[in-house]
């Protein structure tokens, strides 16, 4: 069975942003097939992938490397997220489904029940899920596939603390949600922006360690491989 190497990618993607591979690593396509169990040829083109994302840079007779983007490479990132996610959220207001409101109404009373029993770690995954069904809402698979991309910068480059009032938050979300539902653009627009500048304080710039490679739960060559 060939592996697709987006099943790869996302594999090494993830083990970059969890700092598995940490920051100006060496990324060798033996090291790498050998490690997910498959061939050198779908590992290659992970690696083309990942360096036009940004998080894989190619050196002169070096070869792979993991990339080492600057603190201002870092804020950036942030600058951008706000910018574009108000940018989806009214394109969202504008194009959503029924279907994904359903979603994001049920993400926002998961959130907010979460919030009230303190669970931080189940907060994380729903607001990731939150701003990805957010961002594919916009109808835009450009601005969702940059929306997405950043997500994956960010976590890479920060480690986020959670809010003093979490219920509080939620509330910001469902706000949003109801400003799709009612298909009032420039409302979603502006709470996603005040949502964004709120978050911001919250992220903290994660400092590269150098060591060795730490061990690795992915497996791609599986029939259950990730996509």
């Amino acid at each position: 069975m060939r592996i697709p190497a987006h099943s790869v990618c996302t594999a090494i993607r993830d083990d970059i942003v969890s700092g598995v591979f940490e920051r100006g690593s060496r990324l060798t396509e033996e090291q790498l097939a050998r490690r997910y169990g498959v061939s050198r040829v779908p590992v290659r083109e992970a690696l083309r992938t990942l360096e036009s994302e940004g998080f894989v840079v190619t050196r002169r007779h070096a070869g792979a490397h993991v990339a080492e983007p600057t603190e201002q490479e870092a804020a950036d990132l942030l600058d951008m997220r706000a910018l574009l996610e108000p940018l989806g959220a009214a394109r969202a207001a504008q194009r959503r489904t029924e279907a994904h409101l359903k979603v994001l109404r049920g993400l926002v009373r998961l959130g907010q029940e979460r919030a009230r029993r303190g669970q931080g770690e189940d907060l994380r995954s729903l607001g990731g899920w939150f701003h990805e069904t957010l961002a594919q809402a916009s109808g835009s698979p450009a601005l969702t596939a940059l929306l997405t991309q950043l997500r994956h910068k960010i976590a890479w480059m920060y480690a986020v603390e959670e809010p003093a009032q979490p219920v509080e938050a939620w509330a910001e979300r469902g706000a949003i949600v109801d400003a799709l539902a009612r298909g009032d653009a420039e409302r979603a627009r502006a709470l996603t922006a005040l949502h964004a500048e709120r978050s911001q304080p919250l992220h903290r710039l994660k400092r590269p360690t150098r060591g060795r490679v730490r061990v690795s739960q992915h497996v791609v060559n599986t029939a259950s491989a990730r996509t």
